[in-house]
């Protein structure tokens, strides 16, 4: 997990994520991460990408919607985290505490289901 300030997009911190994971299969994103840079790097690293275009490509590139389904799964899981309301608002001014709250939230979820 990794906290990125609020002026930057999320596309900017996706290699750092994808180098700390290690090797995957896929990766399921939605249209904000629709770049060439990180198709080029999935691709380098052996990585199907399951990205819907966005409109501004002249030619679309085609993706599994099958498996682009299951992202339903991590959209449910930062709903989940958003009812804590420490998380939600963020409350916190130190990135170490919000981070921690995370942290915390995301064990009570686990250890709730």
């Amino acid at each position: 997990m990794l906290l990125s300030p609020g002026n930057i997009n999320d596309i900017a911190l996706a290699p750092a994520l994808l180098a700390a994971v290690g090797p995957i299969q896929r990766l399921i994103a939605d249209k904000a991460y629709d770049a060439n840079s990180l198709r080029k790097l999935l691709a380098e690293q052996g990585a199907t990408a399951v990205i819907p275009s966005t409109t501004s490509r002249s030619q679309p590139i085609p993706y599994s919607k099958k498996l682009y389904r299951q992202r339903n799964l991590i959209e449910r899981m930062f709903a989940r985290l958003k009812d804590f309301r420490r998380i939600a608002t963020r409350y916190d001014k130190l990135a170490r505490n919000f981070v921690a709250g995370a942290f915390i939230a995301a064990a009570v979820i686990w250890w709730l289901n």
